[in-house]
């Protein structure tokens, strides 16, 4: 493994590339990446960065995300096959059947969704800041595409406006129930239950704190308590007990692994490093309108 290491950052010099990788990731993917962290973050490195090349160690719709952001720069997705399930659940006809029903709501578009969905919604929103974003709408009723649990989340969160939801939703977290926090309290009775909002809401409810990837990471990092127990995808779990060996980190389960955000390897990004295969590429019409709803995001997250 040191080996491709080394290379991968030989090579990663020499092309003036910039590898992004999310906390899903394999662990093993941190030795190379220049950034790791969630949408959210990844998302204003990629709108920001100098880099030539932008190898994106994530799944489809990052990638698509950060060709988007920097349209100029060759980006690379190591494994092409790598897509997102939540993401798939909404094509481009079942927003638009979606937003015929409810025509005068504006719709906030969570990152986990395709180019051509994007460039069919009002703004972008990520886990971190899909609550200030709807806020910022500043009307009653909005829509929320495609994570109905996260959207309810927001709902639930503000009080005051009314979140109507797609039905899609992340299979990863929704393996995670009420009575396996049931279970955890009684196993780890000293421990706090941090969820990701991707989470039913049965489960966000009870869980003593909700928050996407970077903010759970945050809460551990900044508590005082010693024990958590982590309702999220085990990337999470394997860089908090890396991070933070003084803290007992539990997984909720032993199997909330997304299989699409495992498909990477260091032997992969070597190769798209090497040879540029598997370049991202837009349409420049859908382009030019899904960038207006990423850029409506990062404007209000500044």
């Amino acid at each position: 493994m040191h080996t491709i290491i080394e290379k991968i950052n030989t090579i990663k010099k020499q092309k003036n590339a910039v590898i992004l990788a999310h906390c899903y990731q394999p662990i093993e993917i941190d030795n190379v990446a220049d950034y790791v962290g969630d949408s959210l973050y990844l998302s204003q490195v990629a709108a920001k960065t100098q880099a030539d090349i932008i190898v994106f160690a994530g799944v489809y719709f990052m990638a698509q995300t950060a060709k988007l952001l920097s349209p100029d720069k060759k980006v690379l997705l190591p494994q092409l096959e790598a897509g997102c399930r939540m993401s798939d659940m909404l094509s481009l006809k079942q927003l638009k059947d979606f937003k015929a029903k409810y025509p005068s709501y504006p719709v906030v578009c969570y990152v986990n969704s395709t180019a051509e969905v994007k460039a069919e919604c009002d703004i972008c929103c990520t886990s971190s800041n899909a609550e200030k974003i709807v806020k910022s709408l500043g009307v009653g009723k909005v829509l929320f595409v495609p994570d109905t649990y996260l959207g309810k989340w927001v709902e639930h969160k503000l009080g005051n406006i009314d979140v109507i939801t797609y039905p899609g939703f992340c299979p990863t977290h929704l393996q995670i129930r009420p009575i396996d926090i049931e279970n955890a309290r009684k196993k780890y009775p000293q421990a706090l239950v941090l969820a990701h909002p991707e989470c039913h809401m049965s489960v966000s409810k009870i869980a003593d704190f909700v928050g996407s990837t970077a903010q759970i990471i945050k809460y551990v990092k900044e508590s005082k308590q010693k024990s958590f127990v982590i309702a999220t995808e085990q990337g999470v779990v394997d860089r908090l007990k890396r991070d933070f060996p003084n803290k007992e980190i539990i997984p909720i389960k032993s199997n909330i692994v997304c299989p699409n955000m495992k498909m990477t390897s260091l032997e992969d990004i070597l190769h798209v490093l090497t040879t540029e295969e598997n370049e991202i590429i837009v349409n420049k019409e859908i382009a030019k309108k899904a960038v207006n709803c990423l850029d409506a995001m990062l404007e209000v997250s500044k």
